[in-house]
């Protein structure tokens, strides 16, 4: 099964998901807009409507979607509105893109009960996959790739030791 993520930056969201056991793949990209085929410079200006993304393919015999959208609500903020930390823009906004109508009343569900242990309002977008295109291949496994980076030390690694994952 497959189901589409907005939690802020991608890089962020791949290195959290590719740690929870039952995903298969995940794969950064972009989703929720009005441009076909947009580049990472075009989207980073915050005008196509797209939402940097990560589908998650994952096996539903060792996973459900619950627990996936569990881990979902624990990597971001979903009561901050187009930002996450200092990533700030539309493009950074928390979004759930569902694939059928069974996703859909999940992610309502899990929405409703984030927001009610949260005791404030949930602005995660939930709606339907349109589109999703696939970011360019240097934004493939940008953690495992550049650990040192700046933008991995201070941000990914410390959201991966809150979340009790490995960061190696």
């Amino acid at each position: 099964m497959t189901i589409t993520l907005g939690g802020g930056c991608f890089w962020c969201m791949e290195a959290v998901f590719k740690r929870l056991p039952g995903v298969e793949s995940v794969t950064p990209g972009y989703a929720g807009g009005h441009v076909e085929n947009p580049s990472y410079e075009v989207v980073c200006g915050g005008d196509t409507g797209h939402a940097e993304v990560v589908r998650v393919e994952w096996d539903p015999s060792v996973l459900s979607l619950e627990e996936l959208l569990d881990l979902f609500w624990k990597a971001h903020d979903p009561t901050t509105k187009d930002r996450q930390g200092a990533d700030i823009g539309p493009q950074y906004r928390s979004a759930i893109f569902y694939e059928n109508d069974e996703q859909r009343r999940v992610a309502e569900r899990s929405r409703d009960a984030i927001a009610d242990q949260l005791g404030k309002p949930v602005v995660t977008e939930i709606a339907p996959l349109e589109a999703f295109y696939e970011a360019e291949e240097y934004h493939h496994d940008y953690f495992e790739r550049n650990r040192s980076a700046g933008y991995c030390r201070v941000v990914i690694d410390p959201k991966l030791k809150k979340l009790g994952m490995n960061t190696a």
